[in-house]
């Protein structure tokens, strides 16, 4: 399948561009906060000289997390799956007049959100638990950017309803259906954190209630907080098994399986907070043990993901002259940047995913929790699976975009390369030193408790990190000169793949949301309503505010 629309600057390709250009210029800012972060861990202290810019490891830390955690990827995906949603259904958003306003919406917020950000008004790093408290600005413009997410969603789901109104019978074209269930999804996962802001952060940092309670905080903040990955990952999946197929140059092997992966990811995303919460005190042991099921349970519709993608991926090697067993994996098209980015960062979630079941055993999770080992996990999710995946979108989309061709194959597969090696470097390193007990969030040049075994692996941290940022500049230079000094192109085009089962052997009822969304919400207030009811209902809300900075 062909999306039509040609090459060039459209209105919807500006509404794209200016989601990626603010995605980027926050990614930009998280990779050089990302580089202090690394040079530190290195054992080279370079916040004194950032001052008064950045106030300390914590502030740098915050603006980090912020950035990439939560802006650069929210922003991606709103822009890029309304971009995907248009192209697959052949047709504008159903309304229109939604796209700008909505941009402009999350972008104030982000900027309210950053301003005490910035200023060290808002260091309590991007998980925000209480009692630390930030500027009642950076809730509110946390808060505006979430709810311009759920209007992304309204605009979505209409333009799904205009389509299948006027395809009666058919199955709604597999990269919409999928971006839509990504975003009800995230919809229906974000509801805890906003209860969190609009009854709890906002008004104790107004003044509008005495005190707060933390382990609410915390529940609701992860009610939200492990979805997240999810609304960072299915994007990645619309790309992994509508286009990565395609350029491949194969088929993807089976549509019905891939609804059914996303309808389960919907299902099962949202009840599996209590896994980050094993060692909380006030959550029954039996939650606690019902999430971690469910955690379990969330992990094979990425097992169907990686049948499905793998086997899309050998038929294109294949076609392509590729045999036996494994060999055929050398006959995929490496020379094609966005295809290799995307390889390289479904190898590395891989370990990412090994290392998310860890983290839902209560037994070994209580052997890395809150140590090194969660830097390096979520660096395999966020910084490779998600990030490396992106850029290698971006490769064609930013063509797309803007009618030129892409500045440099060469430098993007560089950067590619560059990102792969220095992220095995230091994630890998940072799970050593999970094992060996060295703890995260900490400003480890200034402890005085550092053990021999930890100073020994800590200059690799560094080594990795300034890989990761050297492979970020390169990406940033290739993606400029794409847009300002390229040539013009009108062979870019964005492509679907073709599937070898189709749409038309989908049950009819994986095309409809409605009993899937019930179902999910049942197991929602299922797996949270009890805990939640207790909370509100029988522990104080008296706990005062903390600074530390």
């Amino acid at each position: 399948m062909t999306a039509g629309s040609e090459s060039g600057i459209t209105p919807e390709n500006r509404l794209t561009g200016a989601y990626l250009i603010v995605a980027l210029i926050a990614l930009f800012g998280g990779v050089v906060t990302g580089l202090f972060q690394g040079m530190n861990y290195g054992g080279h202290d370079v916040y004194p000289a950032l001052q008064p810019v950045i106030k300390s490891y914590y502030h740098g830390l915050s603006i980090h997390g912020v950035l990439n955690v939560l802006v650069w990827t929210t922003f991606f995906i709103c822009g890029f799956l309304q971009f995907i949603t248009a192209r697959a259904l052949g047709a504008p958003l159903a309304v229109r007049a939604l796209g700008w306003p909505v941009f402009w919406l999350m972008t104030g917020g982000l900027i309210l959100a950053a301003i005490p950000l910035v200023l060290n008004e808002a260091t309590v790093l991007f998980t925000f638990y209480p009692p630390l408290q930030a500027h009642w600005a950076f809730y509110i413009g946390l808060t505006l950017v979430v709810a311009g997410t759920w209007l992304v969603m309204v605009n979505l789901a209409m333009s799904v309803g205009v389509w299948k109104r006027g395809h009666p019978g058919q199955r709604t074209p597999l990269p919409a259906f999928m971006s839509l269930v990504t975003f009800v999804m995230w919809t229906m996962a974000s509801l805890g954190i906003a209860a969190e802001m609009l009854f709890m952060m906002i008004p104790w940092s107004l003044g509008l209630i005495p005190g707060t309670n933390p382990l609410m905080a915390r529940t609701l903040f992860w009610f939200s907080g492990h979805p997240i990955v999810y609304f960072w990952l299915l994007p990645v999946y619309v790309s992994w098994y509508t286009i990565i197929p395609r350029q491949a140059g194969g088929r993807l092997f089976s549509d019905p399986m891939a609804r059914a992966s996303f309808l389960l990811f919907l299902l099962l995303s949202t009840p599996v907070g209590f896994h980050h919460q094993f060692t909380d005190p006030g959550i029954g042991e039996d939650w606690k043990f019902f999430h971690a099921f469910l955690t379990f349970g969330v992990f094979f519709p990425s097992l169907l993901t990686f049948f499905n993608v793998v086997s899309s991926l050998e038929s294109g090697a294949r076609a392509h002259g590729g045999k036996g067993y494994f060999a055929w994996f050398l006959k995929l098209p490496w020379g094609n940047p966005s295809l290799a980015a995307q390889v390289f960062a479904m190898l590395l979630f891989c370990f990412g995913g090994i290392g998310g079941l860890i983290n839902a055993s209560a037994a070994m999770n209580l052997s890395v929790h809150n140590t090194a080992w969660i830097v390096g996990h979520f660096h395999l999710t966020v910084g490779a699976a998600v990030t490396l995946s992106f850029m290698g979108i971006t490769y064609w989309l930013v063509p797309v975009l803007s009618g030129r061709r892409l500045w440099s194959r060469g430098l993007a597969l560089a950067q590619a390369w560059l990102w792969f090696g220095g992220m095995i470097v230091f994630s890998n390193t940072l799970h050593r030193l999970g094992t060996m007990g060295m703890p995260r969030r900490t400003m480890m040049s200034a402890v005085p408790y550092m053990q021999p075994e930890w100073k020994a692996l800590l200059p690799l941290v560094g080594i990795g990190g300034a890989i990761l940022f050297l492979s970020a500049m390169l990406y940033f230079l290739n993606l400029a000169m794409t847009a300002w000094a390229s040539p013009a192109s009108a062979e870019e085009r964005l492509e679907f793949a073709e599937a070898a089962s189709g749409p038309e052997d989908a049950p009819a009822f994986m095309d409809r949301l409605v009993p899937w969304v019930a179902a999910s919400a049942v197991l929602i207030v299922l797996a949270y309503a009890p805990t939640i009811y207790r909370l509100a209902t029988e522990t104080p809300f008296n706990i005062q505010a903390f600074r530390v900075w």
